[in-house]
């Protein structure tokens, strides 16, 4: 089966996507969005539209074909979830290489191609240019061009680096056919034991607002079309002030809150994304707790429920008319093997599948995520408690972004395209260069530890792969025969692992296990000590000071990459994108919405240049 193109009586080429033979209006590229979209509705029956109303997780086949057995994640298969469901809105996990991405984005294209109307479908992504693997949140970058989390990111302070970066990963994206990123986290990471920080640009208000900003300018372009990755702007109002830190994800971290009364800096980069035009926007999971807004009590529901929040704040404040997008599963509990993650129905946990959908679109959201489930939302109708004009103003928003990108006209890619253009070596390069720069140096020794590390070196290395060791100098067995010992390590967290998803995230203390300075002043005592350590979120550093002759921080850089960093050869030129506490002391006394410490062991903006 083939794209079917054909030329219309006034020489015009189409895709004839209903096979009659005929350029009807929403098929004529000539055509205004409003107009193309409204013509495209009025044949949409409702079973059709319910179906754009759902952004569901899909898996590819290893060998680029359609996979139509339920995988691991998604729930059915493909050509049932398509044709049947009428769904065309899928978020993307695993990817193996450049050209079967590509091969699969096409071969679901043409099965999207064969529905009555030929809507084609939209895949979106978390990022995957970083290191964090986690299934719920991110990828690493395989194929993909690798750059420091988006906390390296922030730690260079560079506006026009954090555009290049998302117009290189919007080309490789565009290459494979994913056309709509779920991404930029633009919370603000002000509670430091918050699992999702790696994502976001720090604690800063007006620096995450400004990295925002070239951001979507570099994904999106300055306009929508073909060429552009559609930006979700999130997590609105701002996911970062979760009660002692734990994830909105999990039961225990429904609650969000605000004791040092500074929403306003949590919600301030939506605006500034909003005026620059993001397309759309997603609610997080959590449900404020004692928050007024303007006088008002918001009500204490997840957010993606709340019309206060959704449709006052979002749409009536910032003047927002995207597409709202909400996370993943409010509305359904999901089962994977035998792990269960509760359905994120925060302070509305009573209500069934129905009750929930129909909240949902009450308060202004036009998008389900991480839901196929139709059947529901065709029974509301059915019911008389969602009304067809209802559907039809969430429909017009998806519809009229798939237009503004260009898949009706052509959503097909060029296998041979995608392979050359999929981690390029520029694009590496670049990547890498960023990584080393993104190093942040906290203390540099006046020993042989001391930056950059002199050539000749001998070393003993911990967590170090030998061929990045080499590029050091002589790696030798132990520490009394090394002149220097570089140790890499993880920031620290509690494992849990329960619910589905769980032991992915990185939660709980900040605080190193009680041997591991032991340990190391062990190695320090016979050799000149280098430390990093791998920040996806806050760490207390303070008794590494005691050992460590010079200390950096990482945010995601290979062991080549810091090598680079510690030696020079690329300067490290991070600065850290939030305070760094004395202790779990310090962090519990500390209100969950207000960014830094009054003594911070380390403050916003500390990078030294060796």
């Amino acid at each position: 089966m083939q794209p079917v193109r054909l030329i219309s009586e006034d020489g015009v080429e189409y895709r004839d996507l209903n096979g009659n033979g005929v350029m009807d209006p929403y098929e004529d590229p000539r055509l205004p969005v409003a107009e193309r979209v409204e013509d495209l509705l009025g044949r949409l029956s409702l079973e059709e539209k319910a179906g754009l109303l759902f952004h569901t997780v899909i898996e590819a086949g290893e060998d680029g074909t359609v996979k139509e057995a339920p995988g691991a994640i998604s729930k059915s298969p493909t050509s049932v979830v398509v044709t049947q469901k009428h769904l065309s809105h899928f978020n993307v996990h695993a990817l193996l290489d450049a050209r079967m991405a590509a091969r699969w984005h096409n071969n679901l294209q043409l099965v999207a191609q064969s529905t009555p109307h030929g809507i084609p479908v939209t895949i979106s992504t978390d990022p995957r240019h970083a290191f964090l693997e986690n299934a719920g949140v991110s990828f690493t970058a395989k194929a993909f061009s690798q750059w420091p989390e988006s906390l390296g990111l922030a730690a260079l302070r560079d506006p026009a680096l954090v555009e290049r970066f998302a117009d290189i990963a919007r080309q490789e994206y565009v290459a494979v056919g994913i056309r709509y990123a779920l991404h930029p986290a633009i919370d603000l990471a002000t509670e430091p034991r918050w699992a999702r920080q790696a994502g976001t640009f720090g604690q800063d208000s007006e620096l995450t607002a400004s990295l925002a900003v070239a951001y979507v300018r570099g994904f999106q372009g300055a306009e929508l079309g073909p060429s552009s990755v559609a930006c979700t702007s999130k997590h609105f109002p701002g996911g970062g002030p979760q009660k002692d830190g734990e994830d909105a994800h999990f039961p225990y971290g429904r609650e969000q809150v605000y004791p040092g009364g500074r929403f306003d800096d949590h919600m301030a980069p939506f605006k500034a994304v909003v005026d620059a035009g993001t397309a759309a926007v997603m609610p997080y999971y959590g449900m404020p707790v004692g928050l007024e807004v303007d006088g008002e009590r918001i009500e204490e529901v997840g957010f993606g429920y709340n019309r206060q929040v959704v449709t006052g704040l979002l749409r009536e404040r910032l003047g927002f008319d995207g597409v709202v997008l909400t996370d993943w599963e409010l509305v359904m509990d999901n089962h994977v093997g035998d792990k269960v993650l509760p359905a994120r129905a925060w302070g509305v946990e009573h209500l069934d599948a129905h009750g929930r959908m129909e909240l949902i679109l009450e308060a202004g959201a036009d998008q389900f995520g991480g839901e196929e489930c139709v059947e529901v939302l065709l029974d509301l109708v059915a019911q008389g408690r969602v009304s067809e004009e209802r559907i039809d103003s969430s429909a017009r928003r998806v519809l009229a972004l798939k237009f503004r990108l260009g898949l009706f006209d052509n959503p097909f890619v060029d296998e041979d395209r995608a392979a050359e253009v999929v981690g390029r070596q520029d694009f590496r390069d670049e990547g890498h260069a960023a990584q080393a720069r993104s190093v942040t140096v906290l203390r540099s020794g006046a020993d042989a530890a001391g930056l950059p590390l002199r050539p000749g070196l001998k070393l003993y290395v911990e967590n170090v792969s030998p061929e990045a060791a080499a590029r050091l100098g002589t790696v030798v067995a132990t520490p009394e025969e090394a002149d220097v010992a570089l140790v890499r390590l993880m920031a620290p967290f509690d494992p849990r692992s329960d619910l589905f998803l769980e032991s992915w995230f990185h939660q709980g203390s900040l605080d190193f296990p009680p041997g591991l300075a032991t340990r190391l002043a062990r190695i320090a005592a016979v050799c000149p000590l280098v430390v990093d350590v791998t920040l996806d979120r806050a760490a207390v550093l303070t008794p590494l000071l005691d050992v460590a002759s010079t200390l950096v921080v990482s945010y995601g850089s290979t062991d080549e990459a810091l090598a680079d960093a510690l030696t020079g050869v690329v300067p490290p030129e991070g600065r850290l994108p939030f305070d760094l506490p004395r202790s779990m002391e310090q962090v519990r006394r500390h209100p969950e919405d207000v960014a830094g410490y009054d003594d911070p062991l380390f403050p916003f903006g500390h990078g030294l240049r060796p």
